[in-house]
């Protein structure tokens, strides 16, 4: 019994308290950034355990090579302006899978709860009377600070920080882009490559100081990983002039702490 009185074990579904993989269910497993150590046990175990793995363009090659040795390996990567497989037809191998009896797993990058369009997928399992289990993953903020030695938050400059995903323009509409602008305020923007200008322009005309830091990981956690140290002023310029074609992750109001910033520079001075 909770505090309230509420016997947790008659109110949390079956599906939801699972431990392990089991046959006609799917488990939608976090594979983190793609460095292979920063997966959980929980997730290795269900990988091991899948008669099935539908994973995403992003899940790193060593990743996958964790996957059980009869496990069948279905990309259904989405990828801007190239291969498209529709979010019905993902749903749809799920459901067809998992009524055959198999272990499946739907691999995401990162946490599948955080920009993995994950509710679409529980509702049509829900929908088809399969049960599932969440695995969550390191997410690619947590990896990408990590890597250049900052927080997410700090007593005295910022009490919250926001996620925001930059792979459509529309979508920030909504946005407080006065409170983004505020003087130690931190926001981490994925795929926002793309918006950067828009990004910038937003910031700047809502007050944002042109010298505030920002931080541009590409590949974060991965042995080609990639930091851009520039400013909200010079943001587009330096990131259109970097040229990075993997995923990156953005951080406003972050830049390198400046002992791993040299120690990045002379990496790359080795390299």
């Amino acid at each position: 019994m909770t505090a309230t009185g509420t016997d947790i074990s008659t109110t949390a579904p079956t599906r939801a308290g699972l431990s392990c993989l089991c046959a006609g269910q799917v488990a939608f497993v976090g594979s983190g950034p793609g460095d292979p150590d920063l997966l959980t046990v929980k997730a290795l175990r269900a990988l091991q355990d899948a008669d099935v793995i539908l994973f995403d363009r992003l899940v790193s090659d060593e990743i996958l090579a964790l996957a059980g040795p009869d496990a069948a390996l279905e990309n259904v990567g989405k990828e801007g302006f190239g291969p498209q497989i529709s979010q019905d037809d993902i749903c749809a191998r799920l459901v067809v899978h998992a009524l055959a009896g198999k272990k499946v797993v739907r691999l995401k990058s990162g946490d599948p709860t955080i920009f993995g369009r994950l509710d679409e997928e529980l509702t049509a399992v829900e929908a088809a009377g399969i049960g599932f289990t969440i695995v969550p993953g390191i997410t690619a903020a947590s990896a990408a600070v990590a890597g250049i030695g900052q927080s997410l938050t700090q007593r005295g400059r910022n009490s919250s920080v926001r996620f925001l995903t930059g792979h459509d323009v529309q979508g920030f509409a909504d946005h407080d882009w006065v409170a983004l602008a505020r003087p130690g305020a931190v926001a981490a923007i994925y795929m926002g490559k793309k918006s950067a200008r828009f990004v910038q322009g937003r910031l700047i005309m809502h007050g944002g100081d042109r010298t505030t830091p920002v931080t541009v990981i590409e590949n974060a956690s991965r042995r080609d990983q990639r930091v851009l140290e520039t400013t909200l002023g010079h943001l587009a310029n330096d990131l259109a002039e970097a040229r990075f074609d993997g995923p990156a992750l953005t951080f406003l109001g972050l830049a390198p702490r400046a002992s791993v910033a040299a120690l990045t520079d002379l990496k790359m001075e080795l390299a």
